[in-house]
């Protein structure tokens, strides 16, 4: 997957990050650029809200526990994360990842970055959607004499 002329949409991009595997999102950011924390990485929980039949009433699932952390790169630009888990690294690679995103640093760091990682999240799908498919029955009726 590549953005030759077009980047992500910010949504695209914060889903692919938070989703990433935070070892892997290390490996492709080993070096973190300059910037001062708004909001160090801190762990807490929110509340999860699902839908009766996806549509009806909003009821409260339970709570899932997430990194948060706000940057703000020397040029003024700020970035944020929110992740699954306590890896307050991550957090803090994500909120960098955000913020480079929306300066010229952009193309390069789709590339070096999102590009992977998105690919490697869509292999990922395309294997547990192959593992499942194995597993799937196919139910027929058979034709019965007196039907005929």
């Amino acid at each position: 997957m590549s953005y030759p002329s077009e980047l992500p949409l910010r949504r695209d991009w914060m889903a692919a990050l938070a989703k990433a595997p935070p070892a892997r999102l290390a490996d492709l950011m080993p070096d973190l650029p300059r910037h001062q924390l708004l909001r160090a990485p801190e762990v807490g929980a929110v509340m999860l809200q699902g839908r009766t039949g996806g549509t009806g009433a909003p009821f409260n699932l339970g709570e899932m526990t997430v990194a948060r952390c706000s940057v703000q790169l020397p040029c003024g630009t700020v970035g944020h994360a929110c992740v699954q888990g306590r890896d307050l690294d991550h957090a803090r690679r994500a909120a960098l990842a955000d913020a480079l995103m929306q300066t010229d640093a952009a193309p390069g760091v789709a590339a070096a970055v999102l590009v992977p990682l998105q690919a490697e999240a869509a292999a990922a799908r395309s294997a547990r959607a192959a593992k499942a498919a194995g597993t799937r029955v196919e139910f027929f009726t058979m034709v019965r004499g007196e039907d005929a």
